[in-house]
């Protein structure tokens, strides 16, 4: 209600945050971590914090995760990479239902990939709250998929009150596909939880040099570059061996390249891995290998140089603003550069000092700092919600169908026609 959104406005007050997305644990992956930290340091900071996934599972129904975070885990299911089916009021009763009984002052989406995300935006912002977004990924402009999530973007984005990037890569690349004016859109890095993320006490000294490798094994994240790489690392480098984490489409491809050019001994493959294991891997290796083909911000990269390890990556979206030079090396997404910087990267490993590399990600990333700027974000969202909604509220609806309508000749219509019938129904 008006009294809710009163009370948000005033910066002494506690807010009452709705985090929605598709992606949260038990899931793994980087918008997984985001969240859940984010949401943590929030509560640090006095704030409630409330969470809106799709059921996992057999994980249904309301948890509670540290700090008494409370999660939604609503009955839908993924129908790709564990994002739902887009709908425009498949979950609008359920989210609806959440945000009364949880007197939410502000809602924050996170992923462009999220159906959850895109249906929250447009049912709160037809409730008159405050929205911020996150957004944890580069798009292209040309590929179908790219071209329609563009679109939906552009929509559900059109009456936002602030846009959150990672990188100010990523940043350029959801003003342009949003067509958001750049004055509302903010960069604010991912950051990592250095307590968990530490060199090893004691390095056993190896005549090998581990690789480190651990990602979702799919395309967007170069194994197909990897899959031809390894054969002629491991043939230039008989000390090298290497360690793959993760699983995805991917992994046949490079176990028969494994069997192939006769590299069991040399290549281990352990599967998925729990992020409460992440580090126990990682201080296995020396070097960790990055060969995605578009990235905005790559918060492994973080986690791995504050284990101590030297980065290798390939050179793509918003990888250059993550670590300094002399911490990681960047390649060009090909072949023969990837293998020339590992090289290098062996070359330079005597130098390296694990804890002088934890220390400083420690000094660069902090979750702490992450959650402190975000919530300066939401009091402008606030304060944009306030000049819109509380001075005039019998045009909200008329102002939001305005920015609506100019989404395209076609998709405007269509989108102001969703948009009424949002209204109707809230």
């Amino acid at each position: 209600g008006s009294r809710e959104i009163a009370m948000a406005m005033d910066v002494r007050a506690p807010l009452r945050v709705l985090m929605v997305s598709d992606f949260f644990a038990p899931n793994v992956g980087g918008v997984e971590t985001h969240v859940y930290q984010l949401a943590v340091r929030m509560v640090e900071r006095g704030h409630e914090v409330v969470v809106l996934t799709h059921a996992y599972g057999g994980r249904t129904g309301v948890r509670y995760i540290t700090d008494w975070i409370k999660v939604y885990y609503v009955p839908r299911k993924p129908i790709w990479m564990e994002a739902t089916a887009p709908t425009f009021f498949g979950s609008a009763r359920i989210v609806r239902c959440v945000i009364l009984r949880e007197r939410i002052s502000l809602v924050h989406a996170h992923q462009a990939f999220s159906s959850l995300a895109h249906e929250s935006i447009l049912l709160a912002t037809t409730m008159r709250l405050p929205v911020v977004f996150t957004d944890h990924s580069l798009f292209g402009f040309a590929e179908v998929s790219s071209i329609l999530t563009n679109k939906i973007l552009k929509f559900t984005l059109a009456v936002v009150g602030a846009t959150i990037c990672v990188s100010h890569t990523s940043k350029e690349n959801t003003v342009l596909r949003a067509c958001l004016p750049p004055s509302r859109v903010f960069v604010i890095p991912n950051a990592v939880d250095y307590s968990a993320f530490t060199p090893a006490q004691h390095k056993v000294a190896s005549k090998h040099i581990t690789v480190v490798l651990l990602s979702r094994l799919v395309y967007r994240k170069g194994m197909d570059l990897l899959a031809r790489a390894i054969p002629i690392i491991c043939k230039k480098h008989s000390c090298v061996r290497f360690v793959i984490g993760g699983d995805g489409p991917r992994r046949p491809q490079l176990e028969d390249m494994v069997d192939r050019h006769n590299l069991k001994e040399r290549v281990e493959f352990l599967g998925m891995i729990p992020h409460t294991e992440v580090r126990d891997v990682l201080v296995l290796g020396d070097i960790f290998l990055n060969a995605s083909l578009t990235e905005a911000f790559c918060i492994a990269l973080v986690e791995a140089a504050a284990c101590g390890l030297l980065v290798v990556s390939t050179k793509v979206g918003g990888v250059p603003e993550v670590l300094p030079s002399d911490m990681m090396l960047l390649s060009t997404p090909n072949v023969r550069s990837i293998v020339e910087s590992v090289s290098k990267a062996i070359d330079i490993l005597p130098t390296v000092n694990r804890w002088d590399f934890h220390e400083r990600v420690k000094a660069m990333y902090n979750w702490r700092d992450v959650a402190e700027r975000t919530e300066v974000v939401y009091r402008f969202a606030m304060q944009q919600g306030e000049h819109r909604i509380c001075k005039c509220p019998e045009h909200d609806l008329f102002h939001r169908l305005q920015q609506y309508y100019r989404c395209g000749k076609i998709a405007g219509k269509l989108f102001c026609f969703v948009a009424i019938l949002m209204h109707v129904y809230v």
